[in-house]
């Protein structure tokens, strides 16, 4: 037993002795490890050293063969020397001249050839070679390997420079009777629904020679094979190209007037003005700057006019007897101001901004269509002395009346008017007489409708003999009626009419109502009449324009031409001014003494009569004595109205 303790101790005490000693058995194996990796990291750093002195004797066992060979990428005067030894190199360019031939690619595909043999071609060789490769650190024939490197030698490769000229002359090329010049950039010409384009420039095939000799001399120093004259830039080329500003700006200034369009509305009917008539209108000056010929607008303007202007033209009524008659005389109408509307549209043009428009007016009627007149209106039927005031397509009164005296050359002409203006308790004077009247109404220059207190009688057949200088003498209530409902711009329309010419004369108080019309029914327009424009004031003609236009309506003619010929001139009706009340000059009505009916008339005399100085057209004429028992009313050929003492004159037979 105690052996077996023994044992059991000595075992025990072995290891506890092992612990103390920190060698336990997996102690030791993690010792034996560490010893091996350290081993192994030596191993491997003694391998690299190993292998990179290995490399960097290969590499530079390598650079060795670059002290007598030419480093990696290297060309020489185009030749690939790469390796190769200055002998190798120089056979190469021996051989390379023996049969050298270089090709010159020219426009249209065409070819020519230059032969060494033809230009004295032959090699020199001054050790330029043998310097460069001398030059050369064999150890950096590595960096060759990625970046290479390209030598010319000019001195290495002879030629006869006369035999080089000579050969250079006589290409085809340089013939210029077989030769074409570039051609310039150019503005096309007008193309309908586009406008302008550039055209680009033509190279051509004219060669500069100075370029060829130059592009050819250096490719024999090379030993080119083969150059292209338009890649080398040898090829004249165009002064003016595509992308010339000036052009460019030139193309768009001249495409933004085309590219304007003006539609122009009359009524139903639209006339449009594009880039197919616009750029007949455009010129260049001197410098080049784009010019619109003023002329040529003003024509299109005038055509413009001529086909829709209804002034001065005839108009067709139907009356209020059922019968239609045309109106052939008056100034009732559209009329376009030629001038105002010309420098507009240039402008438009000018500014390249399209637009619909009207055109500048210097007189505007009711509607467009036949009947511009509209449907309100004054229809007098001179034959019948008999007056009709439609508004709105509605009777508002009719009356007799007594118009121009036809013995003494004064009729009331036919025609259709506007309205110029209305003016209350107006003074009519003339040579030491003067007349008032309540309601003035002028249309026809100095000729106008007014109230005639002084006759007894209106109608029937009284104009003949004792009618008035041209005017429309009307009842006053009548008279009153008509200026209360009236405005400027309205159309007068006076006609003659066969078989109406039979009336009965009317006192004032047998005024005819809208029933006792007769049975045709009133005449209707296509339209009703536009409302009066605020800029008229019926009590000054001088205010009464047309806004924008600077044009007066009391004026039937205005731009100084006869706007049916379009000659100068001036108003067919030879219009003159009238007094007005504004005028302080003019004498006031309780300074005038007027007859009452009963009382004998007396003949007027000429000095009765005062023409204006722009003559009394077809209203003057010699006194007439009117017959007794009825007061008389004497009117001289008319004027504006404009407030000058030298208009007509209407004086009560004084």
């Amino acid at each position: 037993m105690n052996d077996k303790k023994g044992v059991q101790n000595t075992t025990g005490k072995n290891e506890n002795a092992g612990k103390k000693a920190g060698q336990s058995p997996a102690g030791g194996k993690k010792l034996e490890k560490g010893k091996g990796a350290k081993k192994a990291a030596v191993i491997a750093a003694a391998v690299s050293c190993g292998f990179l002195v290995s490399a960097a004797a290969a590499y530079t066992y390598l650079s060795l063969q670059y002290r007598d060979t030419f480093f990696p990428n290297t060309v020489i005067n185009g030749l690939d020397a790469s390796g190769k030894t200055v002998d190798q190199v120089k056979q190469m360019i021996d051989d390379g001249m023996e049969s050298y031939t270089l090709i010159l690619e020219e426009r249209g595909g065409k070819e020519e050839q230059i032969h060494g043999e033809d230009i004295g071609l032959h090699p020199e060789y001054d050790g330029s070679l043998e310097q460069l490769l001398e030059e050369q650190e064999p150890l950096r024939w590595g960096l060759h390997l990625m970046e290479g490197s390209e030598h010319t030698i000019e001195t290495m490769i002879a030629y006869d420079e006369e035999q080089l000229d000579k050969a250079v002359n006589g290409l085809e090329c340089m013939d210029e009777s077989k030769t074409e010049l570039p051609k310039d950039a150019y503005l096309s010409s007008y193309q309908d629904g586009v406008g302008y384009e550039i055209i680009p420039e033509e190279g051509g095939t004219r060669v500069v020679p100075e370029k060829v000799r130059q592009s050819v001399a250096d490719a024999i120093v090379n030993l080119k094979d083969s150059i292209s004259l338009d890649e080398e830039g040898a090829y004249a080329r165009a002064q003016i190209t595509a992308e010339n500003p000036e052009l460019v700006a030139q193309a768009k200034k001249w495409n933004e007037w085309v590219n304007v369009t003006v539609a122009y509305h009359f009524g139903d009917h639209t006339e449009e003005l594009n880039g197919d008539t616009i750029h007949t209108w455009m010129t260049e000056d001197e410098e080049g700057g784009l010019l619109l010929d003023e002329d040529k607008v003003a024509e299109y303007v005038d055509q413009l006019a001529k086909t829709y202007d209804t002034a001065y033209q005839p108009k067709t009524l139907k009356t209020a007897y059922g019968d239609t008659v045309t109106i052939t005389g008056g100034n009732y109408g559209w009329r376009i101001n030629r001038k105002a509307e010309a420098a507009a549209l240039s402008e438009i043009i000018r500014s390249g901004k399209s637009q619909e428009r009207e055109p500048v007016y210097s007189q505007t009627a009711a509607s467009r269509g036949e009947k511009d007149y509209g449907n309100t209106y004054v229809e007098i039927n001179l034959s019948a002395q008999h007056l009709y005031y439609y508004v709105d397509g509605q009777l508002l009164v009719e009356s007799d009346f007594v118009s121009g005296n036809e013995a003494r050359g004064m009729s009331t002409p036919a025609g259709a008017f506007p309205l110029t203006y209305k003016q209350r308790n107006a003074t009519l004077r003339g040579q030491g007489y003067a007349t008032p009247v309540s309601y003035w109404m002028p249309f026809n220059g100095g000729i106008g409708m007014h109230d005639a207190s002084w006759r007894g009688s209106f109608g029937g057949r009284i104009y003949k003999t004792n009618g008035s200088h041209g005017c429309i003498n009307l009842p006053a209530s009548v008279a009153k009626t008509i200026y209360e409902n009236i405005s400027s711009g309205i159309p007068v329309l006076c006609y003659h009419l066969d078989g109406t010419n039979g009336g009965k004369t009317s006192s004032p108080t047998q005024k005819r109502t809208a029933s006792a019309a007769p049975a045709a029914p009133a005449p209707t327009a296509p339209a009703a009449v536009p409302p009066v424009n605020p800029a008229l004031t019926d009590g000054d003609p001088t205010a009464e324009t047309v806004p924008g236009t600077g044009e007066s309506l009391a004026t039937p003619v205005t731009d100084g031409e006869n706007p049916v010929t379009g000659e100068a001139g001036g108003s067919p009706s030879g219009e003159t001014n009238i007094a007005s009340e504004e005028n302080p000059s003019v004498e006031t009505p309780a300074a005038v003494p007027v007859e009452q009916p009963g009382t004998p008339t007396m003949q007027d005399s000429p000095s009765n009569v005062v023409v204006s100085d722009q003559g009394a057209g077809s209203n003057s004429g010699p006194g007439v004595q009117e017959t007794p028992g009825t007061p008389s009313g004497q009117e001289g050929p008319g004027g504006q109205g404009d407030g000058n003492d030298s208009g007509v004159v209407e004086a009560p037979g004084a």
